[in-house]
C-alpha cells in the first residue's frame, strides 16, 4: 500500500476542484475453487484481484474511477482525473491520517488456502458420490466450494484509514436427473464468513447431498402446477429471498432517495399486517452476509426496517443520506473496488412468529406450498414481482401432498406484506448472491414458515382441483 503521505496527497488532488469528500478503497483479494463433477476433479484455480477505486463527492453528485495499478503515481493521476469533473475552489484539505485497525467481529480457525488441496477433494468427493450414486437417472453431480479472502483498507478525507481482513467460503452441491425429455436440477449452497472449520461444525455434506439427489428426483416425474388465486405457504430458509427481492431492494436507499421505490417516503406507516417485523443485521457472527464495517468504513448495523407491521427504517449508504437528511447505517456495500458502493442488504430476514409450521399447514385447506424459489424478477420502482419455484407442492385438507413442477408467484411487495397472515416459529436463515447496481455481493435470505392468504400462482397445470 502507498504511504500515510502519498494517500493524503492523493485525497488533496481529489479535493482540489471543490469536492467534498474523497475516499480511496484498496482492495487484495485471493479466490480459491475446487470444483468435483461426475467423479473427477474437474478444476482447481486460483485467482488474486489487486486494485483501488477513488470516489468523489459534492453535495448530491458523485464521480468514480478505478485501477489496478495501485501505485501513487497511479491513484495520483485517476484522482486528478475525477476531481476534473467539478469545477470550483477547493473547500477541504487532509492535513494528517490516523489508522484505524477494525476489529475482526467473525473469527477464522482455518483459513481455506492454509488446507492441502487433498482434504478438501477428499471432503467434496464424500458428496459428489452420493449424488451420482443416488440414481440412474442422475446425469451431472457436482461438489465444490469457492473460497474468497480479502484485505481491504478505506482511506477517506476524515482523516482516517480503516484496515479490514475477512474470508468467506461456501460450499455448492447440484444434481442434475434427466429422463424421457424431462431434466430437473437441484441445488444446495451453504457458505459462511468463517474458514474451512464452518463445513466440518456445521454441514453433513453426506446428508446434504442426498436431499439434493432426492429433489432433482422427485420434481422430475411432478405434473404441471395448477395456476390462479390461492393461498401460499412458503418455506423457511430460502423461501425468504421473496421478501428479500421483491420488499428489501425498495428499501434500500439506493432507490428511496430518488422516489424511484414503491417504499419512498412511507417512514411510519403501516405497510404491512400486524404479524411481520422485517430486520437487517449484518453482524451476526460469522454469518454469510456479515462484514466488520461497510464500504464507508461505518460499522455494520442491527437495523429493523419493519416492527409490527410499520416502516421504521431504511438501509441507507452515507451518500445517499445526504439526499434523504438522514444518516447512514452501515449498509453501504460493493462487490469490488471496480464498483462504487452504495446500500445494499446483508443478512436480511423476517423475524420468528408464534406458530408452529405445523399448525400454518394444518390451517390450509387447499392451496400452494412453496418450499423454495430459484430465479425471478423484480421491478423496486413498484414492487412487481415475478418468482419461480424450484420446489413446490400442493396442500390439500391441511396436508402437504403431491410435488407440482412450474409454478410461479406473480404479484407485488404491498401485497404480500399485507397478505402475510400467519408467520412461524422456524426462522432460518439460507445464503445466497445479490446483483445490484454495486456488484454481486454475498447476501443471507432468511424467514420462518409464512402464509399469504391469497396471491396469485402461475402453472400450466390448469385450476386447482
Amino acid at each position: 500500500m502507498i504511504s500515510k503521505k502519498q494517500c493524503i496527497e492523493v485525497l488533496n488532488a481529489g479535493l482540489s476542484s471543490g469536492a467534498d469528500y474523497c475516499e480511496i478503497f484498496i482492495e487484495d483479494k485471493v479466490s480459491k475453487s475446487i470444483l468435483v463433477e461426475n467423479g473427477k476433479v474437474e478444476s482447481s484455480t486460483i485467482v488474486q484481484t489487486h486494485g483501488a477505486g477513488i470516489r468523489l463527492l459534492k453535495e448530491l453528485q458523485s464521480v468514480y474511477g478505478y485501477t489496478n495499478d495501485v501505485s501513487f503515481k497511479s491513484l495520483k493521476t485517476l484522482a486528478d482525473s475525477l476531481s476534473n469533473s467539478f469545477s470550483g475552489k477547493r473547500v477541504l484539505s487532509v492535513e494528517n491520517l490516523k489508522i484505524k485497525n477494525v476489529k475482526n467481529n467473525h473469527p477464522i480457525e482455518r483459513p481455506f488456502l492454509s488446507v492441502p488441496s487433498s482434504e478438501v477433494v477428499a471432503y467434496l468427493k464424500k458428496g459428489e458420490k452420493v449424488i451420482r450414486e443416488f440414481d440412474p437417472k442422475i446425469v451431472r453431480s457436482r461438489a465444490a466450494i469457492a473460497s474468497s479472502h480479502s484485505k481491504i483498507s478505506i482511506v477517506t478525507s476524515k482523516g482516517i484509514i480503516f484496515n479490514d481482513e475477512k474470508e468467506r467460503n461456501r460450499l455448492l452441491l447440484m444434481s442434475i436427473a434427466a429422463d424421457q425429455g424431462k431434466i430437473e436440477t437441484a441445488f444446495e449452497g451453504p457458505g459462511a464468513l468463517a474458514g474451512f472449520e464452518y463445513f466440518y461444525k456445521n454441514i453433513d455434506i453426506e446428508a446434504l447431498a442426498k436431499k439434493c439427489a432426492e429433489t432433482s428426483i422427485k420434481f422430475l416425474y411432478a405434473k404441471e402446477c395448477p395456476s390462479g388465486r390461492m393461498p401460499v405457504v412458503i418455506g423457511n430458509a430460502f423461501g425468504g429471498v421473496l421478501f428479500h427481492e421483491a420488499c428489501g431492494h425498495p428499501l434500500e436507499a439506493t432507490s428511496v432517495a430518488k422516489n424511484l421505490s414503491v417504499m419512498s417516503g412511507k417512514l411510519g406507516e403501516k405497510i404491512a399486517s400486524d404479524v411481520v417485523t422485517a430486520i437487517d443485521d449484518g453482524t451476526i457472527g460469522n454469518e454469510w452476509g456479515s462484514n466488520n464495517i461497510d464500504d464507508e468504513g461505518n460499522p455494520t448495523q442491527k437495523t429493523v426496517l419493519i416492527k409490527d407491521g410499520i416502516l421504521t427504517n431504511y438501509l441507507i449508504d452515507d451518500f445517499n443520506g445526504r439526499r434523504m437528511g438522514m444518516k447512514g447505517n452501515g449498509a453501504s456495500r460493493r462487490e469490488s473496488y471496480k464498483y462504487e458502493p452504495t446500500s445494499r442488504m446483508s443478512n436480511t430476514y423476517i423475524a420468528a412468529g408464534k406458530s408452529t409450521p405445523e399448525e400454518i399447514i394444518a390451517a390450509t385447506k387447499l392451496g400452494l406450498y412453496a418450499k423454495s424459489f430459484a430465479g425471478g424478477s423484480v421491478n423496486p420502482t413498484t414492487g412487481e414481482f415475478n418468482f419461480g419455484c424450484s420446489e413446490a407442492y400442493i396442500i390439500r385438507d391441511g396436508k402437504i401432498a403431491e410435488p407440482v413442477r412450474g409454478a410461479s408467484l406473480i404479484g407485488s411487495g404491498k401485497e404480500i406484506l399485507k397478505n402475510i397472515d400467519m408467520v412461524g416459529n422456524d426462522l432460518v436463515l439460507s445464503q445466497g448472491m445479490c446483483g445490484s447496481v454495486s456488484g454481486s455481493i454475498p447476501v443471507d435470505v432468511g424467514q420462518p414458515t409464512i402464509r399469504l392468504s391469497e396471491i396469485t400462482v402461475g402453472g400450466n397445470g390448469g385450476e386447482l382441483k
